[in-house]
């Protein structure tokens, strides 16, 4: 990866640190697996009111078995293929086009010290993160 990049992306871990960013995602598709199955075994062993019963309890154990454990964004970051990486990448420096850094520790203490650039680069972090991997964000905790 080039240099830049991972100035890039250390910043961007860096950033998400301090704003104690988690992320889930959501897995839809095991949650329907499970609605389906529960409904159709309840429709062979109770009928209609067993399909209709089957499907309540798929519903409830799919919802409860696909909450997403939420990770640290840092983490979520570090574990991108080069493909998302590099788009990421492209995102950030549409906003950091115009400074000029010589190391990962500068451009992080040129960042962080500007709230307005801090505030930019984190609505494009997020942005990447709900549309481009699909997660949900939580702030804190």
């Amino acid at each position: 990866m080039a240099p830049r990049m991972d100035d890039v992306m250390r910043l961007c871990c860096d950033i998400s640190a301090d704003q104690n960013i988690n992320i889930t995602f959501r897995q839809s598709a095991k949650g329907a697996m499970m609605v389906g199955g529960c409904a159709f075994l309840g429709g062979l062993l109770g009928g209609p009111p067993g399909l209709a019963v089957g499907g309540a309890v798929g519903g409830l154990v799919g919802c409860w078995a696909t909450a997403g454990q939420f990770k640290p964004l840092p983490q979520v970051l570090t574990e991108l293929t080069p493909s998302q990486q590099r788009k990421l990448y492209g995102d950030v420096m549409a906003i950091l086009r115009n400074l000029d850094w010589t190391d990962v520790a500068q451009l992080v203490a040129m960042v962080m010290g500007n709230t307005s650039l801090q505030q930019q680069v984190m609505a494009a972090l997020l942005n990447y993160v709900t549309k481009e991997l699909k997660g949900e964000v939580r702030h804190g905790g």
